[in-house]
């Protein structure tokens, strides 16, 4: 059943009074220069190349007849699918044939996604990824967004090193510096994708998929000669059909030993924004898209393997809406967040009745399908009193959207009162509210998006109309440890 939040409530949240301590927010939008176009199909989520084979019964995970499942993709936005993981190059697990590659791509249409396929490189044969890769290019091209080859190759544990025989076409020519192996690296994926192209002229490829976000605090140098895996891909795999490159992060590293609280004072503070992912940015990607390659972040989640309490709870779907949006706002082609059956940072999981259910993040993907339309506008925060606060602004040819993230949380936290100005808009403006009961960032369940709640598929959240007493200016409150979608119609 779906979960209501009447519209009294909501209102008293858009005009709260003088209980609550406040701090005054404006807005400036600056629509004068139109900057990134966000893609269609920015939203998406990644599961481990495991999940495409059947299961001890012969059930598959991805298929058209998985309806539960398609009908949650299609609610919450989904609209690309990435396949990889671990699992696609670990020995362990069997490469999947044609009869499982079809089942992924009538899920696929069904679900209406976009599909980026991983081929197995380490100890895989160019051959054998060339024969799936034509197959899938041959019968599925409507639905195939891309190839990737490999997994996150600048890992130690990847290579082949003195007492380690991974994969002897991958060395580490200096032992324990991993940044040694990109050269033979490189020429082993070339091998693959020249044989790839040779099945599948048309083919779109695209990698490294690297897993390392140094120079971030906590993260390994996996450097080569200075500079990262991923800038070199871009330069010296350019000519061969790769049409943007990937990355992976998992922005506050491993899980283990972290606790609720401080897995949530990391996710919601100003130091993840300005310092974390500025760094992976400046470092990593920046120079991949001066050099005319757009980028897109294929695995990501908070940490790896998740706090219970914090990456399935509110906290998440906060840091998630944000993180989406910084990296539209840095020329994304999008972002998945990655599913491996199943762990706490999982946006969709099975519960022991074997039924699929929602963690708190698939909030945040709704409400960035909400307030994603078009392009990415500049906009100026003034914030005098120093709230723990973000917004991005988006327009297209209809309507302006502007989305407030108010991370302010724990004892004196604010109730953000924002005034947003911007030339164009008219008095007609709604807003959405993502919340959670009485702004509990560890809740896993009551969030709310327009007031009601994503159940079985389903959501019937409503746009709140938003009093503006004057054209091109409109004041709101957003309450601490919540975010809002507002909805400006344009002149």
């Amino acid at each position: 059943m779906t979960k209501r939040i009447p519209v009294s409530v909501l209102v008293g949240c858009i005009w709260a009074g003088t209980a609550v301590a406040q701090s005054p927010i404006t807005l400036m939008i600056d629509a004068r220069a139109p900057g990134f176009a966000i893609p269609a199909d920015f939203i998406g989520l990644s599961f481990e190349t495991a999940n495409l084979l059947p299961d001890k019964d012969g059930r598959y995970l991805f298929s058209a007849e998985n309806k539960p499942l398609i009908d949650l993709f299609r609610t919450i936005g989904i609209e690309d699918l990435r396949v990889g993981g671990g699992t696609a190059d670990g020995p362990e697990y069997a490469v999947p044939g044609p009869e499982d590659v079809d089942h992924l791509f009538a899920f696929a249409k069904a679900a209406d996604v976009k599909v980026i396929y991983t081929l197995r490189l380490l100890n895989g044969s160019p051959s054998g990824a060339a024969a799936i890769a034509g197959y899938i290019q041959q019968h599925y091209s409507g639905q195939l967004s891309c190839f990737e080859i490999g997994n996150e190759p600048d890992w130690h544990s990847f290579h082949t090193f003195p007492g380690h025989p991974r994969d002897p076409k991958i060395v580490e020519t200096t032992p324990g510096v991993p940044g040694t192996a990109y050269p033979s690296y490189l020429a082993d994926w070339k091998a693959f994708a020249t044989a790839i192209i040779h099945a599948a002229p048309e083919a779109c490829l695209t990698g490294p998929d690297t897993g390392s976000n140094y120079p971030v605090p906590g993260t390994k140098d996996t450097d080569y000669n200075g500079a990262s895996w991923t800038e070199h891909f871009a330069r010296d795999a350019k000519e061969m059909n790769l049409r943007f490159v990937t990355q992976h992060d998992y922005s506050g590293q491993s899980a283990t030993g972290v606790s609720i609280a401080k897995a949530i004072e990391s996710m919601l503070s100003p130091g993840w924004v300005s310092t974390h992912y500025t760094l992976l940015y400046d470092h990593v990607l920046a120079p991949v898209v001066a050099g005319g390659l757009p980028y897109r972040m294929t695995e990501c989640n908070d940490y790896t393997g998740g706090v219970n309490g914090a990456s399935n709870a509110f906290a998440s779907a906060l840091w998630a809406l944000d993180y989406m949006h910084w990296h539209a706002a840095h020329q994304a082609l999008g972002v998945n967040f990655h599913n491996k059956r199943w762990i706490y940072t999982d946006t969709i999981f099975l519960d022991h009745s074997g039924n699929f259910q929602i963690n708190p993040k698939a909030y945040a993907l709704k409400a960035f399908a909400l307030g994603s339309h078009g392009t990415v506008e500049r906009l100026t925060i003034s914030d005098p009193e120093g709230i723990n606060l973000t917004a991005y602004a988006v327009r297209d040819a209809a309507n302006l959207f502007v989305t407030i993230i108010n991370k302010d949380h724990g004892p004196g936290a604010r109730q953000a009162n924002v005034t947003v100005v911007a030339k164009g808009i008219s008095k007609r403006a709604a807003v959405m509210f993502l919340a959670a009961p009485s702004g509990d960032l560890e809740a896993k369940t009551g969030v709310t998006l327009g007031g009601a709640s994503i159940n079985n598929g389903s959501w019937e959240g409503k746009w709140t109309p938003l009093r503006s007493d004057k054209v091109g200016q409109t004041v709101l409150t957003v309450p601490a440890a919540s975010a809002a979608v507002i909805r400006f119609s344009l002149e």
